[in-house]
């Protein structure tokens, strides 16, 4: 057995594990904005893709089911036509008139227009839309990327809500158009 040397010391010193705990202190300090920061990237991506879902939805609704009229809510994109297993949109955003999805709150609507036909999927005469809306808003106060979009297709970007002036068909009076 070999002896221990007096003076020799074994271990880590207490100001050893302080300065490393300091390191890794300030290494979180720097990357936890960061990491916020992509994660609300990554929402915004998702809501991105939420409206251009709807957008690619609704066209082939009004295309093949809705006789030339969009759906009035995201739970009736849910239901497949007659002869069909695959519904028009995925069941993530099909689930209520509005959903919670990657930090954002996504909704959809389009007013019943009383001249529409029955559709194929179970809307009644009178209940589909001549235009659509929907908008992406974040959950997080500090999150502040809005997003909407309309019969028209493109998608717009603001720092406030765009759901509630977004008109159903036509440019919104707010908003920039994503590129």
């Amino acid at each position: 057995m070999a002896a221990v040397k007096p003076g020799k010391a074994q271990g880590f010193a207490l100001i050893d594990l302080i300065f490393v705990c300091g390191i890794i202190g300030l290494l979180c300090g720097i990357a936890l904005p960061k990491l916020a920061m992509a994660r609300q990237s990554a929402g915004s991506a998702s809501a991105i893709g939420s409206l251009r879902a709807i957008n690619s939805a609704q066209l082939t609704y009004a295309l093949t089911c809705g006789n030339g009229f969009y759906a009035p809510g995201l739970p009736t994109l849910g239901v497949a036509p007659p002869g069909s297993q695959e519904a028009f949109l995925t069941p993530s955003l099909t689930g209520a008139a509005s959903v919670m999805k990657s930090g954002y709150t996504v909704t959809m609507i389009a007013t019943p227009f009383p001249g529409s036909p029955p559709t194929c999927n179970g809307v009644g005469a009178g209940g589909a839309g001549q235009g659509f809306k929907s908008g992406a808003d974040p959950l997080e106060p500090s999150n502040t990327r809005f997003f909407g979009s309309n019969s028209n297709g493109a998608i717009y970007t603001a720092a406030s809500t765009l759901y509630a002036t977004m008109p159903e068909v036509g440019l919104p009076t707010v908003g920039q158009p994503l590129r």
